[in-house]
């Protein structure tokens, strides 16, 4: 489990196709201390595991399942990439659940600046939207955020400072893409209540009784 505060940016060193698979070769810099063979590592909010470790440059193999739901397949050699180690039980909880299994990806459609901050918008599918309330937890590139404004095709998110200056987002530019995980309780509430709430007729209070209300 991560929590979606970056610890350090990477630089991505080799992009190796492995069939319908691949393998990436990631300079992980500081968090290489500590870190062994076995280990998870969000890479970009993806949780990767390390199979090889040399210095400070990680090997992790991508399955043909994560580059199809996720941006890795985009990636080059020098590409920067937003790096957090899975949480020690001991650990402090600063942002959110966030579980390093991408939902999607969405893609930067308006960047506002307002003085030090800035304002992303990020346009993604209905059903990841369908997933997301105004002033809940997003993961975006596996960055802990808040939703700031939902509509019909997309999002908006307000990166503080530090946010800008320590992770890729000082990086980004109008039309990337991003990766997308949606907050896991609101997940599990919807599914929920997709079992509860009827597709017809509308919630009665017989149907509310039914299910224990």
């Amino acid at each position: 489990m991560f929590t979606g505060i970056i610890e350090t940016v990477g630089t991505v060193r080799q992009v190796l196709p492995k069939g319908s698979q691949m393998r990436l070769v990631i300079d992980i810099n500081r968090i290489a201390e500590g870190t062994a063979l076995g280990d998870s590592i969000a890479v970009s909010g993806v949780c990767l595991t390390v199979c090889k470790l040399a210095g400070t440059e990680a090997t992790f193999d991508v399955s043909g399942e994560t580059i199809a739901k996720s941006g890795l397949k985009t990636l080059k050699a020098g590409a920067k990439v937003n790096l957090e180690r899975a949480m020690s039980a001991d650990g402090r909880f600063g942002g959110h659940i966030v579980q390093g299994h991408v939902d999607g990806v969405g893609r930067i459609t308006a960047i506002r600046k307002q003085s030090d901050f800035a304002v992303f918008r990020i346009e993604a599918s209905a059903d990841l939207l369908d997933q997301m309330v105004s002033k809940g937890s997003v993961a975006v590139d596996g960055i802990s955020l808040t939703v700031a404004k939902l509509d019909t095709t997309g999002f908006e998110i307000a990166i503080i400072p530090t946010t800008l200056q320590e992770t890729t987002w000082q990086y980004a530019k109008i039309g990337d893409t991003v990766n997308i995980e949606t907050d896991i309780l609101i997940k599990a509430v919807k599914k929920q209540l997709e079992k509860i709430l009827p597709t017809e007729g509308g919630l009665t209070p017989d149907k509310l009784k039914e299910h224990g209300f």
